[in-house]
């Protein structure tokens, strides 16, 4: 049967080629009399021709790669090492230009590569990806004499048809709950959102009720009564409900030895109703009314869950090192981030908690230490089967505060708080220009 189905499936493919190869000669016939002219047929054949851009601004950039390196890395630092999908992309470059420069000179000529002398690629929005690649090929003749040649080949991954994709309706009157965990490190910090928050929520009436998750160690929990240390939390919370007559600002006590998103959304989950949306919010976190109507639009009950990745602001000693520190900070690449190794913050229905929740027992049963190596993340991807949607959120602000990873946490989130928290120094070129001045001292 799968004999069967490969025969007929290449008779189909060849069919193809052939309509294809038919519409290419189409289209270069009755180019000559488009309004364009030549240019509507311009190679490949059919694809919509390059973008040209107006302005010096606009002008697309190639990026220099070989097999191992790419000279352009995100972080700004001169080169990186190909990985994941990038070197997948760059193989598979190498293969098909070898293949259709083997199907050109065959049986004359066969070629076996030898190296990649240089490659640039570049994305096209209006036609797709572009490389250009020179490879170093070892040409072996009919006679078995073999000699050294370079060739330039062109390639091109077009786009692929726009496919829209069907959602299920959602709206912008949907509350949210924000849970805020605090622990006695983020104690310092609480003054400092509730002054943002009551800004941006209790004066604007938001549609969203705040819940403080107070987290004591065994220590802590058991000196409450004799020395809280949530106590000053705790009174002013009661000062802005003083302030705002019609707020309620709930709070929830646990102890805990080592702090788990998941254990604590098993607390949170069974007080609130299955159709409440949530949002996990850290004490840095700057929240408005612009985030909060995308959590909504973007947390889909049954179908999709959100991990907003907020900016971070860099270190202002190192960002703003020997100048005036500004009165508002920028979303610029010079004062912070997006920060893609924090996973912290998230929105999602409770209902979709609870039966992904249902979906791990099973795993948790064999081994519990799983509910402490997995975070809420980890949880919807490896168990929901919803959407797990992530994407760069630019009204999610945090300011820069240090920030000490628990190593009570599993090895994999304690090396991405890890690199959260060295990332948000301060970009490469800021610490370099900062060790830079300081051998410039040593030496004098």
């Amino acid at each position: 049967m799968y004999r069967l189905h490969k025969h007929f499936t290449e008779i189909e493919l060849q069919k193809t080629y052939q309509e294809i190869e038919k519409l290419q000669a189409e289209i270069k016939n009755v180019s000559v009399v488009a309004f364009e002219g030549n240019r509507s047929a311009l190679w490949p054949v059919g694809i919509n021709p390059p973008f040209e851009p107006k302005t010096r601004f606009e002008v697309l950039r190639w990026d220099y790669f070989n097999e191992d390196q790419v000279y352009s890395c995100i972080d700004g630092s001169p080169k990186c090492e190909l990985h994941g999908i990038d070197k997948l992309d760059v193989a598979d470059v190498i293969e098909t230009a070898m293949g259709e420069l083997n199907k050109k000179y065959k049986p004359v000529l066969h070629l076996k590569k030898q190296q990649l002398i240089n490659g640039y690629r570049r994305f096209d929005p209006t036609r797709g990806m572009e490389y250009t690649l020179d490879l170093q090929l070892e040409v072996v003749n009919q006679k078995g004499h073999s000699r050294s040649i370079t060739k330039r080949v062109h390639l091109v991954r077009p786009l692929s048809h726009i496919e829209i994709i069907p959602m299920p309706y959602v709206t912008e009157a949907t509350r949210v709950h924000i849970i805020l965990p605090v622990t006695l490190q983020d104690r310092d910090q609480v003054q400092q959102f509730l002054e943002v928050y009551a800004t941006n929520a209790f004066e604007t009436s938001e549609n969203a009720i705040l819940t403080f998750f107070f987290i004591y160690n065994t220590i802590e929990a058991q000196q409450v009564n004799q020395n809280d240390i949530f106590a000053s939390v705790k009174s002013q919370i009661g000062a802005y409900e003083h302030r705002y007559p019609t707020v309620r600002i709930p709070w929830i006590s646990v102890k805990s030895e080592s702090p788990s998103q998941i254990k604590f959304m098993d607390i949170i989950s069974k007080k609130h109703p299955v159709d409440t949306l949530f949002f996990i919010a850290t004490v840095k976190t700057n929240i408005n009314s612009e985030f909060l109507n995308r959590c909504r639009m973007n947390s889909i009950n049954n179908w999709q869950v959100f991990f907003p990745i907020h900016f971070q602001y860099y270190n202002p000693n190192i960002a703003y090192h020997n100048q005036p520190l500004p009165n508002t900070m920028d979303l610029v690449k010079e004062s912070g981030h997006f920060d893609r190794s924090s996973f912290t913050e998230a929105c999602f229905y409770n209902s979709d908690y609870m039966a992904t929740r249902t979906h791990m027992s099973s795993d948790v049963q064999e081994n519990e230490e799983i509910l402490e190596n997995l975070d809420i993340y980890d949880m919807f991807v490896k168990y929901s089967g919803l959407h797990v949607f992530r994407a760069v959120e630019p009204a999610l602000h945090q300011k820069y505060s240090y920030q000490p990873c628990n190593p009570r946490l599993s090895e994999d989130i304690y090396q991405r708080c890890m690199q959260s928290t060295l990332d948000s120094l301060g970009s490469r070129s800021q610490l370099a220009m900062l060790l830079f001045e300081q051998e410039q001292g040593n030496s004098t």
